[in-house]
């Protein structure tokens, strides 16, 4: 707890001297202040460094780039392996959990421990790597670094503790998962092939062992080579030269037939009786052509050949193979199914699949029952049970990059009966024809915090679709995606959300259940030197025309307002930079580098439009001098004008010159660069260049209750302004109270010239009462506006304000405003202006993102800087509380995704296709543990099918195959050191942590686990009773047989 105190005269107190050389904070000169001031202010601050941490919580979205894929029937567990060496493990919806390889190599093959709790790695550095999936925060527990020969191929048959793993130099070693070193034992390449054959059999592409014999391993090589190694014998069984190179393989659960996929686009179907040439070839799209030659195909790069009880015929499932004069054609994926040959079509190239079975066993009917497919951009799982082969609805909110993320923002505390809402009304958008069957992966524990997409809003809509010569124009001019959208403002009060588009529009949209016929109002933003008519002339360009008929609007987002701003000469506007708007006030307010707009929507009026420079009058700090701007040519000051029309039309337009492209930021090292010389120039009052200070935008804005002038006694209705060059401009309004006033008579606004100043771009305003607590700005309670009429309830304006001096009776009138710029962070106390604390944020770099946050029932200032340093400092005092370097290197993408919010939260885009969640709440760090969910729960291992008695005689001795004796150090010796280095890992460690965090989760654990054996013993002694009382039968019936037979001679029989 701290407690301080700070005396405030109005006549003596001035604010702490300004590093930066600028003027005073206050306004002009030391004359006094009539507005009342506390004579002491005392706020007890509570929050501390000790509540302050960072760590990661979950990651949502589509795994990025991703490379492997692997399923645990038993579990229902899948994971998948991403080019930058993160693995994303998946389950029933809800469960979703992103681990991380330190090396950052690309994942080449996953495998799990089925029915185990732990996952294997193949990474691209050649290390394999054991994870433990019995913790909520899977850790490593073994790593193994081969250090002369790359892998290529893992396999790891079901119920073993040895791991075969093949290499590019076509040897194969083997692996002991519980100690993970390698065995003596080893299946060298020029063994395995024959002493004759003079090339290398290249790269091992596969190894499975037969579902007939454990104790034969089948090994493919690139080169089309096919070898059966006897690992008992250490020997070959046979081998199989083909011509073509081998993609894939795989067996019929007999162990009697295996396919193979080839290079060539073609499937081979391989008989052990006669390995000397394949049974049947097939080239599934591959046509004859009239020579009697096939038409050449893509390569089948994955085959899988699967059976089912329900059916004689077995299905092929296999990706590629179309024909190579098919140009454009998507990827596909084709189903064999007796003589019916389904092709799937999928939007991305196919990176892997897998086909979903009932039984782990591979010796037994396989029961497939669907294909999850792994795409470049999505992933999807197919329906095997239905005719039709649906997809199923993907539960996790992969489809995050369904158009490429430019901004993010994040609420906590909403109202409770928003969610609900925006799920009925998206819900009734989705699409439709999926599975009706439930999610097929059904593995883990449901997680506390979780991703659900809600609704989505299409802002193009708004817009007619261009014509064929705007187009061409278009596509010039723009190099993203005209609708692109640059910020969004949400009040989840009032429901009312506004977006900002990159082609310098505004779009206000309004909340409703019910349908709507309407028109949609257009603001056009005007040059102030080109006449205003109601149609725009040629030199003119509007970009985008907004719908200017009656449209009918399904339930949910409808838009009501589009501000425009004009294309003059050819050349394209400046693009918004600032938004806000107040739904109590109904007011929007817009900036960019020219100047601010405010305009009413309630009454569809522009209140505000001048230049940044005007809206100082003679208090400007620069004393910067007016230019007049040239004959319809956008002006630097670029003073703009408004005109309001309930349908906006544009005529057809001629261009001019090539104009300025329009682009959102895409290198960041150039734009933070140029932004770092500029800031590091000095911000005093003695300007050397008049042209680079009257270019001066506005950068952020906030309605508030606040203080205009020194002399208000009373809170009013304010615009705070922020402007590139450090600048603070507070606008008072008077707005009419009655509701039937508001929306006939004018509001007023009347910039003051009042000026704050810091150091660099303002990028957030907030504001504190006397006691330190957060002051939230008004707003409108939600009304639907649409629903029908009730005489009774007539509906009317409720809002909610939340003024500065309410709860201060002991403190006195004013409050404190907290403003944040890229460099700099100061508290002023209103209405005096006096500067209270100052705080440097950093020399070095600049701050990205700023906002006041609650955190642990106090609030705080929490910064992201462009070096990757995270900060927060306490309110109002501004002392340092967390300073960690989270992010080393820093994208534009994570740049302007990057946002705060209440409750110690935080996200942004690590990926194009990912979203990521961190905390910087100790609390929430040590609750995390709780709020995960379980990857592994405790399930009995399916038995496997009775084989019969004859089956079992006479069918091998595969059950009785013991790796131990072959491949243990007693019997195979030990490997080369130099072959292979063993690094232990931390999640023995962890799994320590967690058991210690989580003693009631392990204690419920082991009473299940208890409870399971003690079923499993009474299983074994019923099953052991039936197995006595068939061995009586057996034996009773025999000595019977032997009686009968006792004295019949041989010929009898």
């Amino acid at each position: 707890m701290k407690k301080f105190r700070k005396v405030l005269d109005g006549l003596t107190t001035s604010s702490p001297v300004n590093p930066g050389g600028s003027p005073s904070c206050g306004s002009a000169a030391g004359t006094p202040s009539t507005a009342p001031t506390p004579r002491e202010l005392e706020i007890q601050e509570t929050l501390m460094s000790e509540h302050f941490q960072i760590c990661k919580t979950v990651r949502h979205g589509f795994p990025y780039q991703p490379t492997a894929l692997a399923f645990d029937p038993v579990q229902k567990i899948l994971a998948i392996g991403t080019r930058s060496g993160g693995v994303r493990l998946l389950g029933r919806p809800g469960v979703d959990c992103h681990c991380q390889h330190e090396s950052g190599a690309a994942v080449l093959q996953l495998q799990f421990l089925i029915n185990e709790g732990a996952l294997v790695t193949a990474c691209a550095d050649d290390t394999l790597h054991l994870w433990n999936l019995r913790q909520r925060r899977p850790a490593i527990l073994h790593s193994l670094k081969f250090n002369r020969e790359r892998i290529t191929f893992c396999h790891l048959p079901f119920q073993s503790k040895w791991l075969y793993v093949g290499t590019e130099r076509g040897n194969t070693h083997i692996v002991n998962i519980e100690s993970f070193i390698l065995s003596g034992y080893v299946i060298m390449w020029n063994k395995a092939i024959e002493l004759s054959t003079k090339t290398h059999p290249g790269p091992v592409v596969h190894l499975s062992d037969s579902p007939k014999d454990e104790g034969k391993l089948l090994i493919g090589f690139e080169s089309g080579t096919i070898v059966m190694w006897d690992l008992r014998a250490k020997r070959a069984d046979f081998r199989i030269y083909y011509d073509e190179a081998i993609h894939s393989v795989s067996w019929h659960h007999e162990g009697r037939q295996f396919m193979c996929s080839h290079s060539d686009g073609s499937l081979s179907m391989w008989n052990l009786r006669n390995t000397a040439k394949p049974f049947q070839v097939t080239f599934p799209h591959g046509k004859t052509q009239r020579d009697g030659r096939k038409e050449s195909c893509k390569p089948i790069l994955k085959v899988e050949y699967k059976t089912s009880k329900n059916s004689s015929e077995a299905f092929v499932i296999f990706s590629g193979g179309l024909s190579y004069d098919k140009a454009g054609r998507r990827p596909t994926l084709t189903i064999m199914h007796g003589k019916a040959i389904i092709v799937l079509e999928m939007d991305y190239p196919i990176v892997d699949f897998l086909v979903l079975c009932e039984t782990p066993y591979l010796n037994e009917v396989q029961e497939p029952y669907a294909v999850a497919v792994l795409l470049e951009k999505d992933f999807l799982v197919v329906d095997l049970t239905q005719s039709n082969f649906p997809i199923f609805e993907n539960p996790y909110p992969m489809d995050i990059h369904e158009s490429p993320v430019t901004c993010t923002a994040y609420f906590a505390d909403c109202p409770p009966d928003i969610i609900p809402v925006l799920y009925s009304i998206g819900a009734k958008h989705k699409k439709t024809g999926y599975s009706h069957k439930e999610w097929p992966l059904s593995g883990g524990t449901w997680t506390v915090v979780t991703l659900q997409m809600l609704y989505k809003l299409k802002t193009s809509k708004v817009f007619e679709k261009p014509k064929s010569g705007d187009v061409g124009r278009s596509a010039e001019l723009v190099e993203e995606d005209p609708y692109a959208i640059q910020m969004i403002s949400w009040c989840p009060q009032s429901r009312i959300f506004c977006v900002v588009g990159i082609s310098a529009h505004v779009i206000l949209y309004r909340f409703s259940k019910h349908d709507a016929n309407t028109t949609i109002t257009v603001s056009v933003l005007l040059n102030v030197t080109v006449k205003i008519d109601s149609t725009c002339t040629e030199s003119e360009y509007c970009g985008h025309r907004v719908k200017d008929r009656m449209i009918r609007m399904p339930p949910g987002y409808q838009a009501e307002l589009v501000v425009q701003l004009l294309w003059v000469d050819g050349e394209p506007p400046q693009q918004i930079t600032s938004l806000d708007l107040n739904s109590a006030y109904g007011l929007l307010a817009l900036g960019n580098c020219n100047g601010l707009a405010v305009v009413d929507y309630l009454q569809k009026t522009v209140l505000l439009c001048m230049s940044t420079l005007e809206l100082y009058g003679s208090a400007d700090p620069f004393q910067r001098l007016t230019r007049s701007p040239r004959k319809n040519r956008q002006s630097t000051s670029g003073t703009h004008a408004l005109c309001v029309s309930e349908s906006h039309k544009c005529s057809n337009t001629v261009f001019k010159g090539p104009g300025r492209k329009l682009s959102l930021p895409t290198d960041l090292k150039t734009d933070l660069e140029s932004r770092e010389n500029s800031f590091s120039r000095s911000r005093s009052s003695s300007v050397s260049s008049i042209d680079r200070e009257t270019k001066e935008a506005v950068t952020t804005l906030q309605f508030a209750e606040s203080y205009g002038r020194k002399s208000d006694t009373l809170p009013t209705p304010c615009l705070w302004v922020g402007t590139s060059l450090g600048l603070v401009l507070i606008i008072p309004m008077s707005i009419p109270t009655d509701e039937q006033e508001r929306q006939e008579d004018p509001v007023t606004v009347a910039p003051t010239g009042t000026v704050l100043m810091l150091k660099a771009s303002v990028l957030r305003f907030a504001f504190l009462d006397c006691g330190g607590a957060l002051i939230n700005c008004p707003y409108e309670v939600w009304r639907d506006q649409h629903a029908p009429d009730d005489p009774d309830r007539p509906r009317k304006r409720k809002l909610v304000n939340f003024s500065p001096s309410s709860s201060q009776e002991a403190s006195g009138d004013g409050h404190l405003a907290v403003v944040c710029s890229e460099r700099q962070a100061k508290v002023f106390f209103m209405p005096s202006q006096a500067c209270l604390y100052v705080h440097n944020i950093t020399e070095s770099s600049f701050v990205l993102r700023a906002d006041v946050v609650s955190v642990c029932n106090s609030v705080c200032l929490a910064c992201f800087c462009a070096n990757g340093h995270i900060m927060t400092l306490s309110l109002p005092s501004l002392r340092p509380l967390l300073d960690v370097n989270y992010l080393p290197l820093t994208d534009m993408r994570i740049a302007r995704t990057f946002c705060f919010t209440n409750g110690g939260q935080a996200l942004y885009l690590c990926s194009p296709t990912e979203m990521q969640r961190i905390t910087y709440s100790q609390e929430m760090c040590d609750n995390l543990q709780e709020m995960l969910g379980e990857l592994f729960t405790p399930i009995e291992t399916p038995e496997a099918q009775n084989r019969g008695f004859l089956k079992g005689f006479f069918g091998g001795n595969a059950q009785t195959f013991d790796r131990e004796e072959l491949f243990g150090e007693a019997a195979a010796g030990k490997a080369s050191r130099s072959l292979a280095q063993h690094i232990p890992g931390q999640g023995g460690m962890e799994g320590m942590k967690a058991a210690a965090g989580g003693v009631v989760g392990e204690l419920a654990r082991a009473r299940i686990a208890l409870d399971e054996r003690g079923q499993r013993l009474g299983e074994l002694e019923e099953r052991t009773a039936l197995m006595m009382t068939s061995a009586e039968t057996f034996s009773k019936h025999a000595h019977e047989v032997m009686l009968k037979c006792k004295d019949k001679k041989w010929y009898q029989f």
